[in-house]
């Protein structure tokens, strides 16, 4: 199975962490370096950070925010969210952030995949997909998953992986802050026609639930905010139960 990890996700809008439910009624929670600290000492291998503002509203990405996570954490960590250009790619990687997550990005330029791919390599390009299943096809949702681009959601993804994409988040819009389980079917679907690591993401809100999907091939980590942030459920405990049931993670 691999190594297995487990990854705050924390949505940034006005310089906060807000959480909503299916990428609505958007709460505030919390100071994002307080949250990050809060992470590295309770077990998180991996951050992410989402400007949802710079994604929906085209202003500028946060850097000054991501350069004080970096300076108060060791955790490791991955920007999204209003990246558009190589010089976004450059400042954020510059701020010291592990790797990027593109998503609006590219859908205006598909090939923007493969441009950060060719200067970074293809383990630093996430390409980070939110999907919604809408008359029976998986689509592709914009703007903090507002907007049906009408693409073709497996479709996308295989283009993805083949511009240079080296690890997927798949965001499922129909579970998003539910606490019912991920999207197993949704994840299954895009595990079978590709072979990159994928990030679940979308509905956790018990350990059963990570344990679910990390039996899906491909599936190397697993994503929540709310059920974190709120405390939940405790990362360490969570890791403890995994092992305990078979899934190798770090403890």
């Amino acid at each position: 199975m691999g190594v297995k990890k487990i990854v705050p996700c924390m949505d940034i809008k006005n310089g906060r962490v807000v959480k909503g439910t299916q990428f609505k009624d958007i709460e505030e929670v919390a100071d994002p370096v307080e949250m990050a600290k809060y992470y590295m000492e309770t077990g998180a291998d991996e951050l992410i950070f989402y400007d949802i503002q710079s994604s929906d509203e085209s202003k500028p990405i946060l850097y000054d925010l991501i350069c004080r996570v970096k300076a108060e954490t060791s955790t490791p960590y991955i920007v999204g969210g209003g990246i558009q250009t190589m010089e976004d790619v450059d400042r954020v990687m510059d701020c010291g952030a592990d790797r990027v997550s593109i998503n609006s990005g590219v859908i205006k330029r598909p090939e923007f995949v493969s441009e950060v791919a060719a200067k970074y390599g293809s383990g630093k390009v996430i390409l980070s997909v939110d999907v919604q299943m809408v008359d029976g096809v998986y689509r592709v949702f914009k703007n903090a998953g507002r907007v049906n681009t009408g693409i073709d959601a497996l479709e996308w993804i295989k283009r993805g992986v083949g511009n240079g994409a080296g690890e997927l988040v798949l965001n499922s819009i129909d579970t998003d802050g539910a606490k019912c389980g991920y999207d197993i079917p949704m994840l299954t679907a895009v595990s079978d026609m590709v072979d990159i690591p994928i990030v679940a993401s979308g509905g956790a809100g018990k350990f059963e639930d990570f344990l679910e999907v990390f039996k899906i091939k491909n599936v190397a980590a697993g994503l929540a905010a709310r059920i974190f942030h709120y405390k939940e459920v405790n990362i360490n405990e969570l890791k403890q139960y995994l092992r305990d049931n078979g899934v190798e993670v770090i403890l």
